[in-house]
């Protein structure tokens, strides 16, 4: 832990230090040596919060991006359960910050626990398996409305390039069949380049990706999830539309960092803005 109550204050680990843990009140006991994250430990007890994971310089250097008053904040269920959460906003939005793996089982029951929750996920371990592909226009732009994405993938270049189908025409080829943007996947195949300077108007963030060997738990998440691969972009997972196309989009991490301080809710953070600013 980062903090603990030291007297009626919560402090830092110092040298020598001995305090209180805010969540149980057991004793802590600094953790201060020459090779070590400093931290607070529990003394001669397990730590009170089974979902606590040992924090690397990532997730502290993430914590530290908060005011003290939003880290390490417990919340108490109605039934009595108590976590701690890594960062609550004043506004009440929850934020996880998870390096290791996790279980499907673990984050549904942190979602369920506390719902109006974020996740922030240490991506440079993955980086190699993670590729971002074109860029795609915002999906409620006009020209988007016609438009149905080839799912990108490595072995697929061509698709990683821009391929797609018109809506329109293949409805006005096979008038004998039911085409929606769902179910649409044969016609004619057009090139992003046939459209790439109407796309660049209306980008708003959103690419296409392809995440090989993924932590598919991650996929299924029912909350926001924004992966950090270092650098000033997070990239926030994402459905682009009912095509169920699985995309992401940048989203800087200083705009991240002041809506999530202001917005009451967790989905409604860095919100992509649509007609998009002038560029």
């Amino acid at each position: 832990m980062q903090l603990a109550l030291v007297g009626s204050e919560r402090l830092e680990a110092f040298p020598g230090g001995r305090g209180q843990c805010p969540t149980c009140g057991a004793a802590m006991i600094a953790k201060c040596g020459p090779r070590i994250l400093h931290h607070w430990a529990h003394a001669g007890r397990r730590n009170c919060d089974p979902w606590w994971e040992n924090e690397t310089e990532w997730h502290r250097e993430w914590k530290n991006l908060f005011p003290e008053a939003c880290r390490e904040i417990s919340h108490t269920a109605p039934g009595g359960e108590i976590h701690r959460a890594d960062i609550m906003t004043a506004t009440g939005i929850y934020i996880e910050v998870q390096h290791s793996a996790m279980t499907d089982a673990e984050r549904i029951s942190r979602e369920a626990f506390y719902k109006n929750l974020v996740w922030v996920i240490d991506g440079r371990g993955f980086r190699g398996n993670f590729e971002v592909y074109h860029r795609l226009p915002h999906p409620s732009s006009e020209i988007a409305q016609d438009i149905v994405w080839a799912k990108a993938t490595r072995p697929m270049q061509g698709a990683a390039g821009g391929l797609f189908f018109r809506l329109s025409e293949t409805q006005r080829d096979y008038p004998e069949r039911t085409v929606t943007k769902a179910t649409l996947s044969f016609g004619r195949i057009f090139s992003l380049r046939d459209i790439q300077a109407d796309v660049e108007e209306v980008y708003c963030g959103h690419h296409q990706y392809d995440w090989v060997r993924p932590r598919r738990t991650w996929l299924e998440a029912t909350c926001p999830v924004y992966i950090d691969f270092g650098g000033d972009f997070l990239v926030k997972l994402e459905i682009y539309d009912e095509s169920n196309l699985p995309c992401v989009r940048y989203v800087p991490k200083t705009t991240f960092l002041q809506e999530v301080m202001v917005e009451t809710d967790a989905r409604a953070i860095a919100s992509p803005v649509f007609p998009p600013d002038d560029r």
